[in-house]
């Protein structure tokens, strides 16, 4: 069995006395493991660190086994954000969640793509990756079977007036809508519904709605495992 292809590296653990365990995804493989040998060793050290893109080939005898890789740096974007402190909180979130939440080998090119764009954002420094990384947790709370439903109030019907979501449904509620029940309802701010934020403070609250269904709904549908401290880490990077 072999396969070739471009890949975001995720995951990187020591096997053995020089080897490495590596975790990619692929928007052909999906999210797929496999050995690289000499990947603990001073050679290859730099170029397998989390966010990179790799030209992998992945050979194995059979479909099922882990089998192993050899591969080749494509764009390293580490190194381009070591000196700010957000952005690695970012790009180790990315990769964190992807780790996390991906099904083993199974495909998502569209969040492929996506996720490549956030790190190329994130690498870049541009002001808007913050924004391009809540619109990216939405991408992936949907492709996971968790998505929101922004679009009318659940209760009304309405499309205006859309101030809330239900913690258990992911559906919009309006103003009009919520009633009493409002003081129990997680907060729609605009950036969640495709507008600029006004300021951070508004970024990080479309954050805390996200990070709800991460949490409660995503992360359940795990197991026991926690979800990963890097999106933490990003938050808190974010509020100060």
């Amino acid at each position: 069995m072999e396969w070739r292809e471009e890949g975001l590296l995720l995951t990187v653990r020591p096997h053995g006395e020089s080897a490495a365990i590596i975790e990619v995804f692929t928007p052909g493989h999906g999210r797929h493991a496999g050995v690289v040998r000499g990947g603990a060793g001073r050679k290859m050290s730099p170029i397998l660190q989390p966010g990179a893109q790799l030209d992998l080939t992945w050979r194995a005898r059979l479909e099922e086994h882990l089998g192993a890789f050899t591969v080749e740096p494509v764009h390293a974007r580490a190194a381009g954000v070591l000196g700010d402190r957000m952005g690695l909180a970012g790009l180790g979130a990315v990769t964190a969640l992807l780790a996390f939440s991906l099904p083993e080998r199974a495909t998502y090119p569209g969040l492929y793509s996506r996720s490549i764009t956030v790190l190329d954002l994130i690498e870049e420094g541009s002001d808007h990756w913050p924004l391009a990384y809540l619109r990216w947790e939405l991408a992936l709370l949907d492709d996971m079977g968790f998505g929101l439903d922004l679009t009318t109030c659940a209760a009304t019907g309405a499309t205006a007036g859309l101030a809330y979501v239900s913690p258990r449904t992911g559906r919009a509620v309006s103003v009009a809508g919520a009633g009493e029940w409002a003081p129990k309802l997680l907060p729609l701010p605009p950036c969640l519904m495709g507008e600029p934020p006004a300021d951070r403070a508004e970024l990080v609250q479309g954050l805390e709605t996200t990070g709800h269904f991460l949490e409660h709904q995503l992360r359940a549908s795990l197991g026991e495992k926690p979800l990963p401290a890097a999106r933490s880490r990003l938050l808190r990077a974010l509020i100060r």
